[in-house]
């Protein structure tokens, strides 16, 4: 019923309002001969509360549509009634039926389309009813000319009173078409935002967990070795204290992503898989790695960055849930993929079959448009005794 304004909005209405109520009382007088002592003080006082009561509809149009058609409405039957001739004020119609379209609701739009077919036909019988009723009725001129008359009034009418409501028809077009490229507009940006959140998440996962895998190894190693061999585990500790270091460092870059998301920091690339290895080899995990053939270009960042996270990811989880052997990497760049694979014997704790760490590196993989498998492999005498992560990464977009 009440739309909401702004403050300058009522303002504007109201002097608006104001303005149009002198400026068609003026209008009203001259005509009919009030100021010249032609016209009754009842005529003058009936026209000047419908001029008022037109001017208030129209100014009230855009706080209330549905009210300010019922007082125009209200207005108009009661000219009719009191036997008035069209009024200036009777402009303010052409106000309220733009509102009615432009601001009402469903059903106010289509009272506003229906109230201009049938103001047209009130005004129609209005103008030419009275006249054929003090003129007498004439068979042959009614059909003849009042008939035409009629049908050039209503329709002059209704295109006149349609015009406004059509417009306002487009002006609400117009504003849905804008309400829905705003909210296209932010339902972009949310998903881009969500996305970095997702993005930092993941990075977030991999740092910590691959961090915190290598901190527990080298804690574990260095309370066996604490008496045994002093030496290794002073090693351990440096070790343990280097990985806290460049883990927190991280986190750090991270956080900072997080709290400025338009700053991205530099991202690991293929040349920071030398210190990935010698992180969990300082773990004293017998790490392996084949690289045939080598890259012969710099393969695009996005790839780069995904290989580094999934083999992150893949030894964090030989560490965690590996039985402590050997583990196996092999990576082979060929022209148009890389293809990748971690291979451990599985502990006593199976490795993972979902979880984070998985799901992160299958949602890596199908960032750069690749797929992952990771899952338990038989050994030569049938023993699922292998745990496998391989990859296969497009490069350059084919697959």
């Amino acid at each position: 019923m009440f739309r909401p304004l702004m403050t300058y909005q009522q303002v504007v209405d109201v002097v608006g309002a104001a303005v149009f109520f002198l400026i068609s009382m003026l209008f009203t007088a001259v005509p009919l001969g009030y100021w010249t002592g032609v016209g009754t003080t009842r005529s003058l006082l009936i026209a000047t509360i419908l001029s008022a009561g037109f001017a208030v509809a129209l100014g009230i149009r855009r706080w209330s549509p549905p009210l300010a058609l019922t007082l125009a409405w209200a207005m108009a039957i009661a000219q009719m009634l009191f036997g008035l001739p069209p009024l200036p004020a009777n402009v303010a119609i052409f106000g309220v039926l733009y509102v009615t379209a432009a601001y009402g609701s469903r059903l106010l739009f289509w009272l506003g389309f229906g109230s201009s077919l049938l103001g047209a036909a009130a005004i129609t019988v209005y103008l030419i009813v009275p006249p054929l009723v003090r003129g007498g009725w004439s068979l042959e001129g009614a059909i003849q000319t009042n008939l035409l008359i009629g049908i050039t009034v209503f329709f002059s009418a209704a295109l006149a009173l349609l015009l406004s409501w059509t417009v306002g028809a487009l002006v609400r077009t117009a504003f849905r078409a804008r309400d829905n490229r705003l909210a296209q507009e932010r339902a972009e940006a949310e998903t881009a935002v969500e996305a970095e959140r997702n993005r930092i998440a993941r990075d977030m996962h991999d740092v910590v967990a691959h961090s915190l895998a290598v901190v527990i190894a080298q804690a574990d190693g260095a309370r066996y070795a604490a008496t045994a061999d002093p030496a290794a585990a002073a090693a351990s500790l440096e070790a343990i204290g280097s990985t806290a270091r460049s883990a927190l460092a991280d986190v750090r870059l991270l956080l900072t992503q997080l709290r400025h998301s338009q700053a991205d920091g530099p991202q690991p690339t293929i040349a920071d898989l030398e210190q990935l290895y010698a992180q969990v080899r300082a773990a004293g995990v017998d790490l392996r790695v084949d690289v045939d053939p080598m890259p012969r270009s710099e393969p695009p960042a996005a790839v780069q960055l995904a290989v580094y996270r999934i083999l992150q990811e893949a030894l964090t989880n030989a560490l965690r849930h590996g039985d402590g052997g050997r583990v196996d990497v092999r990576l082979a760049w060929h022209p148009d993929a890389v293809e990748l694979e971690v291979r451990n014997r599985r502990g006593v704790v199976e490795s993972p079959r979902g979880g984070h760490g998985l799901m992160g590196m299958n949602e890596r993989a199908a960032l750069v448009g690749g797929r992952v498998n990771a899952g338990p492999q038989a050994d030569e005498n049938g023993r699922p005794d292998w745990f496998v992560v391989s990859a296969r990464l497009p490069i350059g977009g084919t697959t």
